[in-house]
Formats: C-alpha cells, sequence, structure tokens
C-alpha cells in the first residue's frame, strides 16, 4: 500500500438529518489482529490539529433521520450513533485515538459521560485498539462478537458478547464473520443505517472485506449477500467513505459479483 501523508479536515456534515464528523480516508484495508497499521501505509490516529469545520454533505438515499458522526483517523473511522444525550460509540481507533474521538463528542455537543454504549465490530487492532483508553472516562457497556471477545483489551473491564439476532440501544447486531470470525456489523432498521466494520470497505467502490486480512473469505462473501437483503439506506464503513446515496443498490450489486 502506499504512504498516505493527508493533510486530516474535521468536517461537520448534514444531510436528511444525518450529521457526520469526517476527514476523507482513503486508505485499504485493515490490519491483521493485534498488529498496528503496516509500515508505510498510514499513521496510527492522533488527535485533529484543527477545529471544525461545517459543509453540506450529500443528500441521502431514502428516508435517513438518524443522527450519526464519523470521526475519521486517516487510516479507520470510528462512529458515533446519537440518540438524544446518549451515545453508542462503534468501534474504538487504534491506541491514542481518545482525543479525536472527544474531539467528535464535542462536536455533537456531548463529552465522555453521554457513551453508554461501545460496540467493536471485531477484534483488529485498529478498531478496537484504542478501547483500554477510553474505558476509564466512559460509563458504558461494552459489547463485542461472541468469537471475538477474548482477543480484545478491555482495560479491564468485561467485554459482553453479542450475536446475530441481538439488540444493543435500539440497534440491530448483525453476524458478519469472515473478516474475523466474530465480526459483527450494526443496522438500525428504522434509518437504514448500517455500520458495517470491516465487513464492507468503499475506497474508490463499494467492496467486501479485504482478502489480504480476512481469515476466512468463503464467510466474508456470504455476509456480504446477507448484508444486501437488508434494507440498507447509508453505509458507514470502518474504511472509506461513508455511502448515504445509493447504498442499497451499491451493495445489492457487490454481493451479484460474488
Amino acid at each position: 500500500m502506499s504512504d498516505l501523508r493527508l493533510n486530516r479536515r474535521l468536517l461537520l456534515t448534514a444531510g436528511s438529518g444525518v450529521l457526520g464528523v469526517t476527514v476523507l480516508n482513503t486508505l485499504t484495508g485493515c490490519t491483521d489482529g493485534g498488529a498496528s497499521p503496516p509500515a508505510g501505509s498510514a499513521p496510527s490516529a492522533v488527535p485533529p490539529s484543527a477545529a471544525p469545520q461545517s459543509a453540506a454533505a450529500p443528500a441521502a438515499s431514502g428516508n435517513v433521520t438518524g443522527d450519526w458522526r464519523r470521526v475519521d483517523l486517516e487510516y479507520v473511522s470510528v462512529y458515533l450513533l446519537i440518540r438524544g444525550k446518549e451515545v453508542a460509540v462503534v468501534d474504538t481507533g487504534n491506541p491514542g485515538s481518545g482525543a479525536s474521538v472527544e474531539q467528535g463528542l464535542a462536536a455533537a455537543g456531548l463529552k465522555w459521560d453521554a457513551v453508554k454504549h461501545v460496540i467493536l465490530t471485531h477484534q483488529h487492532q485498529d478498531h478496537a485498539g484504542g478501547l483500554a483508553e477510553i474505558v476509564p472516562r466512559i460509563p458504558a457497556t461494552l459489547y463485542a462478537g461472541t468469537e471475538d471477545v477474548s482477543s480484545i483489551n478491555a482495560g479491564g473491564k468485561t467485554l459482553k458478547p453479542v450475536k446475530d439476532g441481538d439488540e444493543v440501544f435500539g440497534l440491530q447486531i448483525i453476524g458478519t464473520p469472515g473478516h474475523t470470525l466474530g465480526h459483527v456489523s450494526i443496522f438500525e432498521p428504522g434509518t437504514g443505517v448500517l455500520v458495517a466494520g470491516d465487513a464492507l470497505r468503499n475506497l474508490n467502490v463499494l467492496e467486501g472485506a479485504a482478502p489480504l486480512y480476512t481469515a476466512d473469505q468463503t464467510q466474508a462473501d456470504a455476509s456480504v449477500k446477507k448484508l444486501a437483503g437488508l434494507d440498507v439506506r447509508a453505509i458507514l464503513p470502518g474504511h472509506g467513505k461513508p455511502l448515504t446515496v445509493g447504498a442499497r443498490e451499491a451493495l445489492q450489486q457487490l454481493a451479484a459479483r460474488l
């Protein structure tokens, strides 16, 4: 992978009732479990150097009214799913990502005490490595897929295992094994918002899990087909830009190619 030295910029976007804090991200793939990003690929997360700016986002496809924020760490994204004054944080980035997540909360007018749930899509370091750092700051219940729980450092707190069909904070847990055996995605039926972790990537085009870092490609492909059966109206991937226009069509086209 090429060396990416992108200037980070934090945007506050709004479209069809959906809010997102975002810094454009163009890196492929996910590191292997417990590893740091490959040398020469991208830096670990560091706090943003500039205050948020506001800009308009493309209108979302369908009636997407949920409030979400994207905290882009250049290499990977963290998502804040906000319902009133409570937040579910999906993934935590690499170690050292806490300041960036805190700034994302601040952009929404919230603090750490608003975080009531942390859901990890999978065990890899760039998605779960920041958990131990933020655990002392949050009054949250922690969740991860059953098969991945034992591989995650939760900073001394207990991780609650979740599986396909479980519900957290009004969100559906969708079992999407393949990238890791315990990988899960998070779906909100009322808005059609899907937080896909590394089950999906959206760099130049919507793709499935990066084969180089995927434990079982057959399962990963089956998970994409499973997600394509949902009424998805916005896809929030671990790597790449959120897809808020034509998300369902793009996902169904991807599934048909597998």
